[in-house]
């Protein structure tokens, strides 16, 4: 498990939903109160508890992003929530090994600045990724990939699509085709059903979680599997199926 510098938002205070998420996934989090008013003395809180700690990942949400980038990280990964790099502090670069999660339907945040600040910087553009549906991004769904992220990162891995030999086109999540990244360019699994022993192909939606169970009747047979699916720190899913009911 990693050590995680959550650096939370502004009128935010620590142990909200995000970090509890990543401590209760057996992560240590160092979440600490960050001065709402003095943003430079919020600056120089994060940077006593990062020289301290020595964190794996430094994740920074809304302003909590942009105290992030001003502080000095070395080259400890960031994964920046809807940052707000506009609004507070004087950095506008971004180093290659960060990751944005940002929703389009932001309301505080627009996912523009996102967008500008990957471009600015000369990013690919799948360090930008695409999902929640407001600026908190506590839906289950984006809980889940920033937990992902925070894995991959802290494992000293890239983010797969980020790969010098992987460059790729890829899609967003929920699949629509703004170019921005998915969680991995395999879009379908396979899985054996445990009635006839056919093969059944399935789609693949990080967004739904990085662990899914769901229930499905199998097309070959009508006999009812539960399906459970989880994906690696790399992205690749692994399938399993088990029969509802026995048939013999």
């Amino acid at each position: 498990m990693a050590t995680i510098l959550f650096l939370h938002g502004w009128h935010s205070i620590p142990g909200g939903v995000k970090p509890a998420y990543l401590a209760n996934r057996g992560h240590t989090v160092i979440n600490p109160a960050l001065d709402d008013n003095d943003f430079v003395a919020a600056v120089r809180t994060a940077q006593v508890e990062f020289e301290r700690h020595q964190p794996q990942v430094v994740v920074g949400s809304s302003r909590g992003g942009a105290i992030a980038m001003n502080i000095v990280t070395g080259s400890t990964p960031l994964v920046l929530l809807c940052p707000a790099w506009k609004r507070w502090g004087s950095i506008a670069s971004l180093k290659p090994d960060s990751v944005i999660l940002h929703s389009r339907k932001d309301e505080v945040i627009p996912f523009a600045e996102s967008e500008e600040l990957v471009s600015n910087n000369g990013l690919s553009p799948e360090t930008l990724i695409e999902i929640g549906s407001d600026h908190r991004l506590a839906d289950d769904a984006s809980l889940s990939v920033l937990h992902w992220a925070c894995e991959v990162l802290a494992s000293g891995q890239r983010m797969p699509w980020l790969d010098d030999d992987s460059q790729r086109s890829v899609k967003s999540f929920g699949g629509n085709s703004s170019g921005k990244s998915s969680l991995n360019s395999q879009s379908e699994a396979g899985y054996i059903c445990d009635s006839c022993g056919e093969e059944i192909v399935i789609p693949l939606d990080l967004t739904e979680g990085s662990s899914q169970t769901y229930v499905e009747d199998c097309p070959v047979c009508c006999r009812t599997n539960t399906i459970h699916i989880e994906f690696a720190c790399d992205g690749t899913p692994h399938v399993q199926a088990k029969s509802e009911q026995d048939y013999e």
